[in-house]
């Protein structure tokens, strides 16, 4: 019969089947969506920890160059362009120390520098995270160069 070879040959997906797909994938998406969701946060930490350590790197030099660092009257700027405000740098470089000016952190806040620190510290660079707020968790930590780890 013409009918019964008919029902032989469909190979079409019944409702069940596409629910079960559809399930699974489901349930792939909630695993791997967070993962993917929590990469620029990382990737925005990760950005101001290196540009903590370019702006150490830059203060490390300037103390060389003038034997102190930045006050924090003086602030980040000082690494730009020679200041007037006291202790004037003697030998300050010609083009600055940190090419492109001073920069923001990832979410667009300005890095807080303080010379002298806390506790005996040369210097310390925060970057207040994503509220800008002092404190916080997570992608809202305060990511401070004294907690660094190398």
């Amino acid at each position: 019969m013409v009918t019964g070879e008919k029902m032989k040959n469909n190979k079409g997906f019944t409702i069940i089947e596409i629910l079960v797909v559809l399930v699974i994938l489901g349930i792939l998406g909630s695993l791997i969506v967070p993962k993917l969701l929590d990469k620029p946060d990382e990737a925005r930490i990760t950005k101001t920890k290196l540009d903590i350590r370019a702006i150490e790197s830059a203060l490390k030099i300037y103390k060389l160059e003038n034997s102190i660092y930045p006050t924090t009257e003086q602030g980040l700027e000082a690494l730009i362009t020679q200041t007037g405000i006291e202790p004037v740098p003697v030998n300050f470089k010609k083009g600055g120390y940190l090419d492109g000016g001073v920069p923001k952190d990832p979410w667009g806040g300005t890095y807080i520098y303080r010379s002298p620190g806390e506790n005996d510290r040369d210097y310390e660079i925060i970057s207040y995270g994503a509220d800008r707020k002092e404190g916080g968790e997570g992608v809202n930590a305060d990511i401070k160069s004294f907690e660094i780890t190398q």
